[in-house]
C-alpha cells in the first residue's frame, strides 16, 4: 500500500498581537495649535495629580496617571483613521459575508447534503458579487 501525505501548518494570529485600545493620530502633535492645547491639558491634569502626593499606593497612582493621559488624548487628539484598502467593499458586501457565515454555521451544526449545497450556493453568490463589484470599481477607475 502506498499513500501520499501532505502536511500543512496553519498560521494563527496570537492574542498578544491584537490590540483593542484606541489609536490616536500622533502626527497631529506636529501642528502648533494642537500641540499647545495638548501640553496645557496635560499640565492641568498633572497639577491636580501633585495634590494627591500623599497617596502611597503605586498602582492607584499609576492608574490615575494613565486615565489622565487617555482623557487628554481623547480631548486633544483625533482618533487614527484606518485606511480603507478596498473602496468597492460596501454594506451590501458585508451582508453577503454575513449570509455566508450564517450558512457555514448551519452546515457545521447539521452537516446534511442540503446544508452543503446551501453553503456552496451562498459562497458562489458572494464570490460572484465581490468579483463584479471589484470589476466595476476598476472599470470606473480606469
Amino acid at each position: 500500500m502506498v499513500a501520499k501525505l501532505r502536511e500543512r501548518l496553519g498560521v494563527r494570529k496570537q492574542a498578544a498581537q491584537k490590540f483593542n485600545g484606541e489609536i490616536f493620530n500622533l502626527r497631529k502633535l506636529n501642528e502648533l495649535g494642537v500641540k499647545k492645547k495638548y501640553q496645557i491639558d496635560i499640565r492641568k491634569r498633572f497639577a491636580a495629580l501633585e495634590n494627591l502626593n500623599g497617596d502611597k499606593n503605586v498602582n492607584r497612582a499609576w492608574k490615575y496617571i494613565k486615565e489622565n493621559i487617555k482623557t487628554s488624548d481623547k480631548e486633544s487628539l483625533v482618533p487614527h483613521e484606518w485606511k480603507q484598502h478596498k473602496p468597492w467593499f460596501d454594506k451590501e458586501c458585508v451582508d453577503f459575508l454575513g449570509q455566508r457565515k450564517q450558512a457555514k454555521m448551519q452546515w457545521i451544526e447539521d452537516p446534511s447534503r442540503s446544508n452543503v449545497d446551501n453553503v456552496n450556493n451562498v459562497r458562489r453568490k458572494a464570490s460572484r458579487h465581490f468579483r463584479n463589484k471589484m470589476k466595476a470599481y476598476l472599470k470606473a477607475k480606469i
